[in-house]
Formats: structure tokens, sequence, C-alpha cells
């Protein structure tokens, strides 16, 4: 039986949220919904797919809504890792050296087309992701709160990219693509406003103190054992199947159960249920499963739907 909404109050900011984006984004209610998930559930969001179909101006819609400090940063073969994370420049008139904070220090920072980067510049991102903090000249400085990567690459069959390894894949939580909008949505585009225009009218419709309080609240939303089992034999089967080049490690468990609690969460729920693993698995897995017949160009949502159909829920 369903769980009936219980936090209405609290995720009424998160309605108006999500009301807004879909006016700028039309037709992708999915994956707005997603990168809201992965924001509550304090992930970061890769964004995989053709240049063109909205990935930036998704980036951009969510800082202004969510009324967060926004830097983007364009990703070139030539990036230096300081270019993201700063420098310290000696001055001459104190005789010490001052650190100069690169783009990296803003609440929201959308990684545009990352795998064109080195890989020496992608580790320098990603490590400052993963330790919430920069160190230069000896300090550690640590990042804002909340803070949140969104991450957009190109297909790697294109020129001029170099494939995040799956080390560094895995420290995204979600992993979504947008596609092409469909024919009603299109039509809207095409014939309506500058998404530009719209994106500059944009009001916050969430304080950072609420977004902060939500994070929070995400890991008091209840997973009962019978979930715990189910979770686990998602996990059992990728690692005994022959189907996949390896399995789903601990920490994709873990991120799995903090997609789900805060996917409940969005419905105003404070208990998960099957149906909210499923809606994240394929966001949280695709990225992370290979098929052993074509491990250079598996599809991992794919997989994952796969995966869906055959582990029975408890």
């Amino acid at each position: 039986m369903p769980y009936a909404p219980t936090k209405d109050f609290m995720t009424k900011p998160l309605h108006n949220v999500i009301a807004q984006a879909e006016q700028v984004i039309l037709g992708k209610p999915r994956q707005i919904r997603l990168a809201l998930t992965c924001l509550l559930a304090r992930g970061h969001l890769l964004i995989e797919d053709l240049p063109g179909v909205g990935k930036t101006t998704l980036a951009q819609v969510l800082a202004k809504t969510l009324g967060l400090e926004f830097q983007r940063i364009q990703f070139t073969s030539d990036m230096l890792p300081a270019d993201i994370l700063g420098v310290s420049i000696f001055q001459r008139d104190s005789g010490n050296f001052k650190f100069h904070a690169g783009p990296i220090f803003a609440q929201m920072i959308l990684a545009d087309e990352v795998n064109r980067a080195t890989p020496k510049t992608q580790s320098a991102l990603l490590e400052a992701m993963e330790e919430q903090q920069v160190t230069s000249e000896g300090e550690t400085r640590p990042l804002p709160t909340p803070f949140f990567v969104i991450a957009t690459q190109n297909p790697t069959n294109q020129i001029g990219t170099f494939p995040l390894p799956e080390s560094q894949l895995d420290r995204f939580l979600m992993r979504i693509q947008l596609g092409y909008p469909d024919a009603q949505a299109e039509r809207g585009l095409l014939s309506g406003t500058d998404r530009r225009d719209i994106v500059a009218k944009l009001t916050p419709q969430m304080q950072t103190t609420e977004l902060i309080a939500l994070q929070q609240q995400v890991k008091q939303v209840f997973v009962s054992p019978a979930l715990l089992d189910y979770v686990q034999a998602i996990l059992l089967h990728t690692r005994e199947s022959a189907r996949y080049v390896h399995g789903l490690s601990p920490r994709a468990g873990l991120a799995l159960l903090a997609a789900a609690r805060a996917w409940a969460l969005l419905d105003g729920r404070d208990a998960v249920i099957p149906e909210d693993i499923q809606a994240v698995l394929p966001g949280v897995a695709s990225h992370r499963l290979q098929s052993v017949q074509d491990t250079q160009a598996s599809d991992g949502g794919k997989l994952a739907l796969e995966l869906i159909r055959a582990v029975a829920i408890p």
C-alpha cells in the first residue's frame, strides 16, 4: 500500500522549483526531478548527451530557481588545475602569497564538456568534489555549502575528448541523458520566447537554508529491512551475473539508497518504497555497469532496466 504524503510542508518549495524549471526545460520532467534528487542526496550529476539539447540550460535554471551562487567552467584541452581551483600569487607590497580563489568556490558549478580537458585537470575537479575542499600552499579551504557539480560531457566518439575513467565516473552519484524533445515540446521551443530571456527572469523559489534542511531530512527517510534486502539483491545480481564486466560496488549501493531517499522525499514520503529504488536505479547504475559483450559502447541505462526486470522485489 503506498505511503500517504507526510511532509508536504517541507516539499512545497521543491514543487515550486520543479514547476518553474518545467516552464523552461520543456518535456523533461523526469530529468529535472532526477537532477533535484541528486542535489538533495548531496551527490554530483553527470549529463552525457549531444550538444544543443539543453544541458547548460538545465544547470542555469536550477541555479536561478534555487537561488544558488553559480559558476560555469568551460573545459578545454589547455586548461590547467589552477584555472579551476585557484592559485597563490606573490604580493610584492606585503611580501606574502595571496590565494586567488578559482571558480570552484561557488555553490553550483557547471563543468561544461568536462571530457575535453586532460586527465590531470579532470582529476583536480573530481578531487575537489570528493573532498569538499581545496588545499593550496599547505592551507585547506572548504568549499561552499551546499556544493553541487553538474558536469556535462559529449559522446566519447567525438573528436578531442578524453573519456573519464571508471574510477572517476564513480565519483558522480548519477548520470542522466536529456535526449531530443518530443514533438510538442520542440514546437514550444521553436515558437516560444528565447530560453535565455526566460532564464534571466527566473526568481528563487527556495532559501539556501531550506535546501540544506531538506538535504539533512533526506538522511532521515526510513528504509525498511526488506528494502535493504532488495538493494543487496540488486548488488549481488550484478556481481554474480556473467552479463556485466564488474558488479556494483558498496559505494554504488550507498548511492542507490541516498538517491531513493531523496526521490521519496520529493514525493512527500518519509519512507522508501521499491518504486523509488527502481526510479533512480538507471541514473545511479548507468555509468557503473558495462556489458561483457561490448565494453566500449555499453548502454548503461538499458543494462539498468534489464537489472530491474531480473531482480524480484522481496
